[in-house]
């Protein structure tokens, strides 16, 4: 199985073995450990891929989600982040607008992480998977 270590994760790591987690924080995980809404709002989908916005305000969280299938993000603006990674690591990120960053999995590989803007303006990523890829696509309900 894959470790966060061996993904092309983004930022400095800050902490690990769960250091600073809240019990609340832990919680959140496991109710999220399957959760497939990898953005804050689904703007596309068809036979190939899902297009998703996250757009967070100085402050707001998304919280904890289960990659699982082949995808990128691109930052839209520039901007820092705090993320939690299942693996009990805790990553400082500072994005450059444009930057992106592409992952693959193999069969039975994932990254649940979530990510809250640590930064003074609003941060917004596009986040597009592949549904192609190695892993079934996790169901999603329309809101």
């Amino acid at each position: 199985m894959m470790s966060s270590l061996d993904l092309p994760l983004a930022g400095e790591l800050i902490g690990s073995d769960f250091a600073g987690w809240t019990d609340e924080l832990v919680d959140e995980f496991r109710v999220h450990a399957q959760d497939g809404h990898v953005g804050s709002r689904l703007l596309s989908e068809d036979s190939r891929v899902r297009v998703w916005e996250i757009r967070l305000a100085p402050g707001e969280r998304w919280h904890a989600h289960r990659h699982v299938l082949d995808y990128f993000w691109t930052a839209v603006v520039p901007g820092r982040s705090i993320q939690h990674t299942h693996d009990g690591t805790t990553r400082a990120v500072e994005y450059e607008a444009g930057e992106t960053r592409h992952f693959r999995f193999a069969r039975g590989e994932f990254l649940l992480h979530d990510i809250e803007n640590a930064g003074e303006a609003d941060l917004v990523f596009t986040t597009v998977e592949h549904l192609d890829s190695e892993n079934p696509p996790l169901p999603i309900e329309s809101d």
